[in-house]
């Protein structure tokens, strides 16, 4: 399994396996999200990292996406550094928001 730029192979199970749950959410902006934030630092994540990480990816997607752009508050266990590190990978949607709501 790899992703758009990142292979698998030199991860261990472990990552591999969340590598792949992040790459395949269920609604794509959370692929995007999720997936560009694990390729570019699921190898150095520490296993608290990982256990946190595991623990977001068990949301709902729809909630995901509501904390991430701002549209609903984020829970309080989800204030931490990793949760903003996540975030931080947010495309821009608003192109495809203005287009898809024909204000464009």
């Amino acid at each position: 399994m790899t992703g758009l730029t990142r292979s698998s192979s030199d991860l261990d199970p472990r990552r591999k396996r969340i590598l792949f749950r992040c790459w395949h959410r269920g609604i794509r902006e959370m692929d995007l999200v999720l997936g560009e934030f694990s390729e570019a630092e699921l190898a150095g994540l520490s296993d608290a990292d990982l256990d946190e990480l595991e623990v977001i990816m068990a949301e709902e997607d729809n909630d995901l996406v509501r904390w991430i752009t701002g549209a609903d508050p984020l829970p309080e266990r989800f204030r931490t550094p990793l949760f903003a590190r996540i975030a931080s990978y947010k495309p821009d949607f608003s192109p495809v928001t203005v287009e898809a709501l024909g204000k464009a």
